[in-house]
């Protein structure tokens, strides 16, 4: 479906998230919400993943956004099915990241609490892909000041890419929002239906 898009939260995160509401919203209002898919995400990356190839099914070549360890899926799954895929502080291996994280974790926004194990890590490290090389089907979007991953790794990562680096900001992106307009023309949705929306409403 042209002009669709799967958004993929990231870890311990959920539909409800600032970005993924904000996403809903403008779809809403452009009255494409049925052209849009925001899974409430298994913690297991296996299942995260099945759930993932269900909704690109039901799409069928949505523009993936993902955010934080859901740009790390986005990559796998624009890889496998040669999809586009917009990154927004993407996580890099984030199976090299998690050692001192196993054990309990509570999701920020179920309070659902569930037990990171070394098959969850082994699981992710399955999903790595060599780093994307298609500057035609990747925007990666980063910000300077992300508390949670540097932003030089994927920087680097995905340096084949479409880049857009903003100086300052946080790992939740902030100003989402008022580059909305930029994803919705790179999944393919006529400018014309957005013109006159005022983004920063949202």
């Amino acid at each position: 479906m042209s002009g669709s898009i799967l958004y993929i939260h990231g870890f311990n995160s959920s539909p409800l998230s600032t970005k993924a509401r904000q996403l809903e919203a403008v779809m809403q209002q452009l009255d494409l919400s049925e052209q849009l898919r925001v899974p409430a995400l298994h913690h297991h990356p296996r299942q995260a993943i099945a759930q993932l190839e269900t909704a690109i099914a039901e799409l069928g070549a949505p523009l993936l956004v993902g955010s934080s360890l859901g740009g790390y899926y986005a990559t796998h799954l624009a890889e496998r099915h040669g999809l586009k895929a917009l990154l927004i502080n993407p996580a890099v291996a984030p199976h090299k990241l998690f050692d001192g994280y196993l054990g309990t974790q509570r999701n920020l926004y179920t309070d659902e609490a569930w037990e990171l194990t070394h098959d969850h890590v082994d699981a992710l490290a399955e999903l790595e892909v060599p780093a994307p090389q298609d500057a035609a089907r990747y925007q990666v979007w980063l910000q300077t000041a992300d508390e949670t991953l540097d932003y030089r790794q994927a920087e680097r990562y995905y340096r084949a890419c479409a880049l857009r680096i903003q100086a300052g900001g946080d790992h939740s992106y902030q100003g989402f929002a008022e580059q909305l307009p930029a994803l919705l023309a790179f999944a393919g949705i006529a400018r014309g239906q957005y013109a006159a929306l005022d983004f920063s409403v949202f």
